[in-house]
């Protein structure tokens, strides 16, 4: 008798012939639209290919600097990029944590395009050892994700972070150590990690609680030992208020990007002060959530745990960009390729997979809309631990034909 596919495979097979489309096409027209000749490449927009590696190399080369924390005045971080850019180019800011400088070093060593493709495969390589334990060949599916391209093409660092918050969750209770320095470092990219110690806490692991503390510290303390005092106090002084002058200015900010409920309210007219109030509602729900998730249901299927986790994270804070829901469109395609999803599951992993593409979309209309995607999909899988329904099994799995 003829074997036809689940629902949830069919799902998954649409997801990798548009996911693979899409892809080809978005990398295709980033090639053509690329002056590849010179020292720093440009894209269609001008920018240096890898736009936002751009500011983690120039970390890097901070590092070796006399002053490394003069770069927070904005001024005298842009008059470095024009020195080696070009007058006109595009002014960024130097916002990230002084904690970055000793990461980012090596990299600072090395010329830009390849340091730009060590980064990036380094990127990929991490994503493919820490997502082929739960997907198998069926990883690349989420390599040719919205997220995952848009990654790739900003220089972002959203595939190591995925990366690392799939392994945190792999290893929380047989390697909790390693789960801990992983978090530890996730405080680099603070808004992907920001609700992890509630996810600690609620379900005692005090052990990689304890050493992700442990290794906060010890970035700070070696970061302040090699740099000084002074880049920790330009920092708050100059980086934090820049960050949040990207949030009050609209015209700074990627709105056409952004797929979270701050940014969603200011499509829809909101001002500072009302988007930011409803975001904070939203982030402590979502906080809300997860305690109880991990607290009451800390038996239950770890795959919607963890799904269930990414969720509220989106929804927690009020600056994301579309890479940065690369973990939940891994989650999406583990559950699709476990099966066992019902309609409304399979519905939201598919607008999970494509949420960048959605808020893109529907912000060209200043429509909000694309935030409620990761909430609406929390309470879903909340729904689902609740209800106490059959763990989601890899009995339904089958690799795709």
């Amino acid at each position: 008798m003829r074997a036809y596919p689940t629902a949830d495979q069919t799902d998954l097979r649409a997801l990798a012939i548009l996911g693979g489309l899409s892809c080809a096409a978005m990398l295709a027209a980033f090639y053509w639209k690329t002056g590849w000749a010179a020292p720093f490449p440009r894209d269609g927009t001008t920018l240096a290919i890898g736009r936002d590696f751009l500011n983690l190399w120039m970390y890097g080369r901070a590092a070796f600097a006399h002053n490394p924390a003069q770069f927070y005045d904005p001024a005298i971080y842009n008059h470095a990029l024009t020195s080696m850019l070009g007058a006109g180019y595009p002014q960024q800011s130097w916002s990230y944590p002084p904690t970055l400088l000793p990461v980012a070093a090596p990299f600072g060593l090395l010329a830009y395009k390849l340091a730009l493709l060590l980064w990036t495969g380094l990127g990929i390589a991490a994503f493919y050892f820490a997502s082929a334990r739960d997907l198998g060949a069926q990883w690349w599916i989420v390599l040719v994700s919205p997220a995952a391209v848009f990654c790739v093409m900003s220089g972002q660092e959203s595939l190591l972070a995925t990366a690392a918050l799939i392994a945190i969750f792999a290893w929380q209770d047989r390697k909790p150590v390693l789960a801990g320095i992983l978090i530890g470092l996730l405080t680099l990219k603070p808004q992907l990690g920001v609700l992890l110690p509630v996810m600690l806490i609620a379900s005692g692991r005090w052990r990689a609680f304890t050493v992700a503390a442990i290794t906060t510290i010890a970035l700070v303390a070696l970061t302040t030992a090699l740099f000084g005092a002074q880049v920790w106090i330009e920092y708050w002084r100059v980086g934090i208020p820049a960050q949040n002058q990207v949030l009050r200015d609209t015209h700074i900010l990627a709105t056409h990007f952004m797929p979270t409920v701050f940014v969603n309210a200011h499509l829809a007219g909101a001002s500072y002060g009302a988007s930011m109030a409803l975001q904070i509602m939203f982030a402590i729900g979502a906080a809300a959530l997860v305690f109880w998730a991990f607290r009451r249901r800390a038996n239950a299927d770890p795959l919607i745990l963890q799904a269930l986790f990414f969720a509220c994270s989106l929804a927690a804070t009020p600056y994301l960009m579309g890479y940065d829901a690369l973990p939940l469109a891994f989650v999406a395609v583990a559950l699709l390729a476990k099966g066992n999803l019902d309609r409304a599951g399979r519905r939201l992993a598919q607008l999970a997979y494509w949420l960048p593409f959605v808020q893109f979309g529907l912000a060209q209309w200043h429509i909000p809309g694309a935030a409620l995607i990761a909430p609406v999909f929390a309470v879903y899988l909340g729904w689902r631990l609740s209800d106490a329904r059959p763990a989601i099994t890899p009995a339904a799995a089958r690799p795709l034909p």
